[in-house]
């Protein structure tokens, strides 16, 4: 596999690689000893599946306790995958990572805990996978709003975004529970 730094360096670009011929691809989507190689040293606890029509937000979520890392892909359509660190103590605090995955491209993105993360959908559908190096605890979850100013998320433009009640709730990053 080929592992590089996005503009946030602890966010990691994952490109397995993949083996094909006429009857199909394969490839190994978690391997524990070759992403402890690459720097991925994650135990995930939790595996989640979500599957959503064009134009879903979902997010930017975090849990301000029991911070969770994820490592994420996409195994039908396509997602605009947002990453925002807020890790008071980083130098790149309040900055996000922005990138294309779908089941074309077959990238993974890995997202240490200590970051709200979010995605909209530009295909028609996409499954979305990711692990978690934590469990869901609801009563720390946090959302950041997704289209706070602030964040400077150039999200794509044509696609109305259909969001849960929660995520247009979320709070901007000024007021927002941060880690330190």
């Amino acid at each position: 596999m080929h592992v590089t730094e996005t503009a946030i360096p602890d966010v990691l670009m994952i490109e397995p690689k993949v083996f094909g011929d006429s009857r199909g691809f394969f490839f190994e989507s978690w391997n524990a000893r070759a992403f402890a190689a690459a720097g991925i040293d994650a135990s995930f606890v939790q595996d989640n599946h979500s599957r959503s029509h064009r134009g879903v937000l979902r997010g930017l979520h975090y849990q301000i306790e029991h911070a969770q890392g994820k490592l994420v892909r996409v195994i039908e359509g396509e997602v605009f995958d947002v990453a925002v660190d807020l890790r008071r103590s980083s130098a790149s605090f309040g900055l996000h990572v922005a990138v294309a995955l779908s089941a074309a491209n077959r990238r993974m993105l890995f997202i240490p805990p200590g970051f709200a993360h979010g995605f909209l959908v530009v295909s028609d559908t996409a499954e979305f996978l990711y692990k978690t190096t934590d469990y869901w605890y609801p009563e720390h979850e946090r959302t950041l709003l997704w289209n706070d100013a602030a964040l400077g998320i150039d999200w794509p433009q044509g696609v109305v975004p259909a969001l849960a009640a929660k995520d247009a709730a979320g709070v901007p990053l000024a007021s927002a529970d941060c880690y330190r």
